[in-house]
């Protein structure tokens, strides 16, 4: 039924799954969040049905079709709430039925009532994907190359580069200079001058603290980088590393803006 003067509308054609699916991958391709919202149970009188999937974008942008435009707009607004939360693989289902008069929300799912005539009921799973963490790594060395290799088998996306000139992306989550002694400070320098949430040096606490001391800005710069662990091979610190990089992630996501804890 049509959602605004109840009279019968003819149904949208919903995107063909290969049009959704060469969208999914060319936003993943350009590091670009989203959240993936399915049909998985439509009750009539409803202009969605089962398996109708659609993608809602930062902006607000729906690409795709989850039903007509009350539908549309709780899917937006629930979408960009899953988006906020900065959480991949964050999902909800998200209910919205005439019979819930207030909404109601616990562990996985939220309930919304339906505003418009039609009054069927929607079922739509929610799925929030954001881009894996980027991590760069600049060097050749055995550590470089293990960093690399253990952040790529704890899903991280991983940019291994030998020149110091090769560009640092904004969204950048960690880098780290393992190049021993290498055109350590040119790197050092761009990852401070695009806020690198973390930045680690290989070296000594002596070596490190005379490259440091040519590096405005070097106390922010972890060195040597990795947490004590006692790790010799070059995968042992890797994991050091890494550890210490997921200990700062979950301190800055559980940390409120002003620094203070309630």
């Amino acid at each position: 039924m049509n959602e605004f003067i109840g009279m019968p509308a003819p149904r949208r054609r919903a995107p063909a799954a290969s049009d959704i699916q060469a969208r999914v991958a060319e936003l993943r391709s350009g590091r670009e969040p989203y959240v993936l919202a399915t049909v998985v149970r439509a009750q009539r009188p409803t202009s969605a049905k089962a398996g109708d999937r659609a993608l809602v974008l930062p902006d607000g942008t729906i690409e795709g079709f989850v039903g007509g435009v009350c539908a549309t707009d709780t899917v937006r607004a629930q979408g960009l709430r899953l988006l906020e939360l900065r959480r991949t693989g964050r999902a909800v289902l998200l209910r919205i039925t005439p019979e819930a008069d207030e909404p109601h929300e616990e562990e996985g799912l939220v309930a919304v009532g339906q505003p418009c005539l039609s009054g069927g009921t929607l079922e739509i799973f929610l799925e929030a994907v954001l881009p894996p963490v980027l991590v760069h790594v600049y060097g050749d060395s055995p550590i470089a190359r293990s960093f690399a290799a253990v952040g790529q088998a704890l899903g991280y996306q991983v940019e291994a580069s030998a020149d110091p000139l090769t560009a640092i992306a904004a969204d950048t989550s960690a880098v780290l200079v393992a190049s021993h002694g290498v055109a350590e400070e040119p790197v050092l320098r761009a990852a401070l001058a695009k806020g690198v949430p973390y930045i680690g040096l290989i070296a000594s606490r002596k070596r490190g603290a005379a490259v440091l001391a040519r590096v405005e800005g070097g106390e922010r710069v972890h060195v040597p980088a990795g947490l004590d662990i006692g790790a010799r091979t070059p995968g042992e610190v890797a994991v050091s590393i890494y550890a210490e990089l997921i200990g700062l992630r979950r301190h800055m996501a559980t940390e409120p803006p002003n620094g203070v804890r309630q």
